[in-house]
């Protein structure tokens, strides 16, 4: 089954707005689960993570709110298990953002409190429709 096809009445600005409704429908999500979340848009930039997540990270949202995929990785460090450094294309979120297809993973990361944390990740990416790609999420843990 393929996309609907796209109504004349509908705008790019309508689009949008559909667009972020997914986000906005995924972090209204995340902020009522007790499990962490980190949210981000289809060029990999922060969009949200929950209080969940701020444990485990080490720091409050408003602290890194908009930090691009680079950022992260170099903010939170994450590692193989055998301490190995792992690019963007080897961990979940990465997968889910590149490839688009779902993911997980057993990975270590600073924190920005300075604490290594040995987390759990499973990433997947969201869509609008089945070809509108408009970001993806991981939902960790510690084990």
């Amino acid at each position: 089954m393929g996309p609907e096809p796209r109504s004349e009445l509908v705008s790019p600005a309508m689009e949008a707005k559909q667009r972020n409704l997914v986000q906005i429908l995924a972090r209204d999500f995340a902020s009522r689960l007790a499990t962490a979340v980190f949210l981000v848009d289809p060029d990999g930039e922060l969009i949200y993570f929950n209080e969940a997540a701020e444990d485990l990270l080490g720091q409050h949202f408003s602290e890194g709110h908009g930090m691009s995929v680079r950022e992260q990785l170099t903010a939170f460090a994450p590692v193989a298990e055998d301490g190995s450094r792992l690019p963007l294309e080897e961990l979940p979120l990465g997968i889910a953002l590149v490839r688009r297809v779902p993911a997980h993973g057993a990975l270590k990361i600073v924190g920005h409190d300075g604490e290594r944390r040995d987390i759990e990740v499973t990433a997947f990416p969201l869509f609008a429709h089945s070809d509108e790609f408009v970001g993806a999420v991981a939902i960790f843990w510690e084990p």
